[in-house]
């Protein structure tokens, strides 16, 4: 079977994007780019736009003039078409459509009172996202760029797995113990209400069964991997994954707002996202839409839910013995096999990628986040922020003598200094003033490794491809498979694991925050 579809649009979007590098590169936009405050990213429009732009050039004009043979090289060149089409909405929305979101709600926040850009989480993630369903339902995504669009979800999985780079031993166990109890709580909880409801709703068996691991575990993948386990038939298999794709993506934009509103910490923020959504894809897009432009969030929630992915064999297992008490009819499942065969591999590329880090191979090995603490490298304070320090006061003999050394030498002196110094900028007494000089003397003592910021960028690449294509695969006839008792029992689950995971979180704040 030959899988390319001959079109111009490869090509015509590969010239799009490199019109628009040299457009940016020559400062012809120059006028547009300051309008819109994208200064920032003028670099990284002229590589990405270059880079896209040749790749879709060059297989654009091997479409025209070359014919396709069957084998790899023509599938995997198949999906250039698609992929370029989702760069090509990111690009718009990065690029053009938040920044014209955030100058509407700044001008709407000085005349009505209300940035609603701010206040909802405008960003290219969750625009990226909006485009993609638009044009899947709206336009429908043209048979050309359909296999490139399904390449979304590895780009999210390559996404998880860089992620792992920026883990350091300590930073991990620091979230881990707490990802570990709240996970187990949430997970084997709404397994648990699930399978309950479903016997006392009278749906099948093996409806319940695959419903539990989707609401309880991690959405579609769970779903999946426990189908073989309870003979689910693909019509209940369909249903599961329709009533957590409409109850997974209420929550990815309804958390965000939420958050904001609860003033919420990334790690916080973080840490209810991981618990309480349902899909792994949608943890990620609402963690990049509390905080489009950093990966603290998204390191937080992803930790989280990579526990809960873990915790899949425990459920599988448990659905097995389950099921084969119910149904006398049960056919013998190899429970090693499906574990091992539905198992998300990408969970072991970011373990892998976690133990290269702990070696020092991307960062020093103590470092937390790429970040590691820069001695006497670090940034010196201003004369007038010392002014301000000298004003701070503290009761506390072992604090003082860390203010005394910053004073005296403008920068933190050691990791025990930053610790009492970053305790005295959260009390609540202490001067916002001081405050401010105290965040940005901790700022300057912390350095990115080069590869860490690296990885960054890559990283949100991945994520900000792999939601926009995620969107276009987000249809309504999928989502309105959810219906009837499925539904009713997502939703009953759905809300119980949201609400029980947020006061979880708010309850252990102090815990959570580094």
């Amino acid at each position: 079977m030959v899988y390319t579809k001959k079109t111009p649009w490869v090509l015509i979007i590969g010239i799009i994007m490199c019109v628009y590098a040299w457009l940016v590169q020559q400062q012809y936009l120059a006028g547009v780019i300051k309008y819109l405050e994208t200064d920032k990213l003028a670099g990284e429009m002229v590589t990405m736009g270059y880079i896209f732009g040749v790749i879709g050039i060059v297989v654009g004009l091997w479409q025209q003039f070359m014919q396709p043979k069957e084998g790899h090289l023509d599938y995997y060149l198949s999906t250039i078409g698609g992929a370029l089409l989702i760069l090509l909405c990111v690009f718009a929305v990065k690029y053009g459509a938040e920044p014209v979101f955030k100058a509407w709600g700044a001008a709407a926040g000085k005349s009505i009172g209300w940035d609603f850009a701010k206040t909802l989480g405008i960003n290219y993630i969750l625009l990226g996202i909006i485009v993609g369903m638009i044009v899947v339902n709206v336009f429908k995504v043209p048979t050309w760029a359909e296999n490139g669009v399904r390449l979304s979800r590895l780009g999210l999985k390559t996404g998880v797995i860089l992620l792992g780079a920026l883990y350091s031993a300590a930073e991990l166990a620091e979230y881990s113990k707490w990802s570990i109890g709240l996970i187990f709580v949430f997970v084997l909880g709404s397994v648990g209400i699930t399978l309950f409801m479903g016997r006392r709703r009278n749906i099948p068996t093996s409806m319940a069964g695959v419903l539990s691991a989707g609401l309880g575990v991690c959405g579609v993948s769970a779903t999946v991997a426990s189908a073989p386990v309870v003979n689910a038939k693909s019509s209940e298999i369909a249903y599961s994954i329709g009533t957590i794709l409409l109850w997974g993506i209420l929550m990815m934009f309804i958390f965000p707002p939420v958050g904001r509103a609860l003033g919420m910490t990334y790690e916080q923020f973080g840490a209810w996202a991981g618990t309480g959504i349902l899909n792994s894809a949608q943890v990620a897009a609402a963690a990049l839409i509390y905080q489009p432009n950093g990966i603290e969030t998204l390191k937080v929630a992803e930790i989280f839910n990579i526990t809960r992915i873990l915790v899949l064999p425990i459920i599988v297992l448990w659905l097995a013995v389950w099921y084969v008490e119910r149904e006398q009819t049960a056919a013998k499942v190899n429970l090693l096999h499906v574990i091992v065969g539905k198992f998300p591999l990408f969970v072991l590329g970011f373990i892998v990628l976690f133990l290269l880090s702990t070696t020092g191979m991307f960062a020093p090995s103590h470092h937390a986040g790429g970040k590691f603490f820069a001695g006497e490298k670090a940034k010196l304070l201003k004369d007038e922020q010392i002014v301000v320090l000298q004003k701070a006061a503290t009761d506390r003999p072992e604090t003082k003598a860390a203010l005394d050394n910053l004073i005296a030498n403008k920068r933190v002196m050691s990791k025990e200094d930053d610790v009492l110094l970053r305790g005295m900028e959260k009390a609540k007494e202490t001067p916002k003033e001081i405050k401010a000089v105290l965040k940005d003397a901790h700022k300057n003592a912390w350095k990115t490794s080069p590869r860490i910021g690296w990885f960054r960028d890559l990283i949100i690449w991945f994520f900000a491809f792999g939601l926009t294509g995620l969107g276009m695969q987000i249809t309504v006839k999928a989502i309105t498979q959810a219906g009837g008792q499925p539904l009713i029992i997502g939703t009953t689950v759905g809300t119980i694991k949201a609400v029980g995971a947020l006061i979880a979180v708010l309850l252990l704040k102090d815990l959570i925050n580094p």
